[in-house]
C-alpha cells in the first residue's frame, strides 16, 4: 500500500475522509497498520475544536491496536510484525525533569495521540516507540482497544489506593469507565459498591462484580456508603462534579476519592468532610506504557472485558456521535480492517 484512509477533523465535528501517502517513520518512531481504535469521550478534545488550533487538521483516536510494519532509526526493542497498542500518551521524551525522575505520565514533551498528533481513526499510525504497549495474544484487537485508555484509567486509579483486600471500594457511574472499574475492583479483591442513577443497571453491576448497589436518585449515596461502614475508597467516573460532591461524606476515616471522570463543573467539598476523618481527594491521569502492559496482562489473565459495539472505520463520524449521545453500551470500537 502506498496510500491509506484517515478521517481528519477541523473546527467542531467537521469530519473529512481523506487519502494520504503512507509515511516513513522518523527516528525513534514506528509505523502501525491499525486494526482497531476505540472511540473515547476524550476524543472530544479534537472533534469539538478544543485544541489550540482547531483549524489544523488532526486525526482523532487514542485507543489504537495495530501491527508494526516499519521501524524508524534508533528503535531496537520493537520489530516488524509486533502487535502493539497506543494509548492517549504517545510516548515520553526521556529527557525532561519528570522523565528523569521516572514520572513518565507527566512528561512535558509527550504528544497526545489523536489530539496533538494524529490518532487511530485511520488505517496507519505513527507512534513514538516509548509509548508502545505489547498486546497479549489472548486479547482480540476489538477487546484490547478500550482497555488502553478506559481500562488503564480505572486500573491506575485503583492501583494508587492504599486499601486492604476486602476493603469497601465504590465505583460511581456505570458507563464506559465504570463498567470496567467494577471488574477491576472485584478482581483485585475488594468488596465493591456500584453507584448509579436508577435501578436499570443493578443486575449488570452485580454481574460485573458489585456486591452492593446504590441508586443515587433514590437515596443519598454518601449516607448509603456510611450504612455499609464507609468506603475506604471511591473511584468517581461520572462526567459530573455535582454528582461527586455528595460522595465525600461516604468515605471512611482516611478514605480516598480518586476522580477520573472529566467534568467542567466543580466538586464542592466542605472542609469538615476532609479534616474530620483525614479524608483525601485526588485526580488520576491514565498511566505509562509499561503500566498499560501490566493492565492488559492483568485483564487478559483475569477475564476483564469491555462491553463493545463495533463499526467499520468508514462510519467513524457516526460512531463518535453514538458515543457522545450516551447510547453506546458501553464502548464503540472502529474496525480498520473492515
Amino acid at each position: 500500500m502506498s496510500t491509506y484512509r484517515a478521517f481528519e477533523v477541523t473546527g467542531a465535528r467537521n469530519f473529512e475522509l481523506v487519502t494520504r501517502e503512507v509515511p516513513t517513520p522518523p527516528p525513534g518512531h514506528v509505523r502501525l497498520r491499525v486494526e482497531s481504535c476505540g472511540v473515547c469521550h476524550s476524543d472530544a478534545l479534537a472533534v469539538e475544536g478544543l485544541r489550540a488550533d482547531p483549524a489544523q487538521p488532526i486525526v482523532p483516536g487514542h485507543e489504537v491496536v495495530g501491527v508494526i510494519d516499519a521501524v524508524g532509526e534508533g528503535v531496537g526493542a520493537w520489530h516488524v510484525g509486533d502487535r502493539v497498542g497506543v494509548g492517549f500518551l504517545n510516548g515520553h521524551c526521556g529527557e525532561c525533569t519528570p522523565c528523569r525522575r521516572g514520572d513518565f505520565v507527566n512528561c512535558t514533551d509527550q504528544p497526545q495521540t489523536g489530539t496533538t498528533t494524529d490518532g487511530g481513526y485511520a488505517e496507519v499510525l505513527i507512534a513514538r516507540s516509548s509509548g508502545l504497549v505489547r498486546v497479549p495474544d489472548g486479547l482480540s484487537p476489538t477487546i484490547a482497544a478500550p482497555l488502553l485508555c478506559a481500562g488503564l484509567t480505572t486500573f491506575s486509579a485503583l492501583r494508587r489506593l492504599d486499601a486492604r483486600p476486602g476493603a469497601l471500594v465504590a465505583i460511581q457511574g456505570i458507563g464506559g469507565l465504570g463498567h470496567l472499574g467494577l471488574q477491576y475492583a472485584a478482581r483485585l479483591g475488594y468488596r465493591v459498591a456500584a453507584i448509579a442513577r436508577g435501578r436499570e443497571k443493578e443486575q449488570l453491576a452485580v454481574e460485573l462484580g458489585a456486591t452492593h448497589y446504590i441508586d443515587s436518585s433514590a437515596e443519598d449515596p454518601g449516607a448509603a456508603l456510611q450504612k455499609l461502614g464507609g468506603a475506604d475508597a471511591i473511584v468517581a467516573t461520572a462526567a459530573s462534579g455535582t454528582s461527586m460532591t455528595p460522595l465525600v461524606p461516604g468515605l471512611a476515616p482516611r478514605g480516598h476519592m480518586v476522580v477520573v471522570g472529566v467534568s467542567m463543573d466543580p466538586v464542592s467539598v466542605a472542609t469538615t468532610d476532609l479534616i474530620l476523618g483525614s479524608r483525601t481527594i485526588s485526580g488520576s491521569l491514565t498511566g505509562s506504557a509499561i503500566e498499560n502492559e501490566d493492565n492488559l496482562e492483568f485483564s487478559s489473565r483475569s477475564g476483564i472485558r469491555p462491553l463493545v459495539e463495533t463499526m467499520p472505520l468508514s462510519r467513524a463520524p457516526e460512531a463518535y456521535e453514538r458515543m457522545m449521545s450516551g447510547q453506546a453500551r458501553f464502548r464503540v470500537v472502529l474496525d480498520a480492517t473492515a
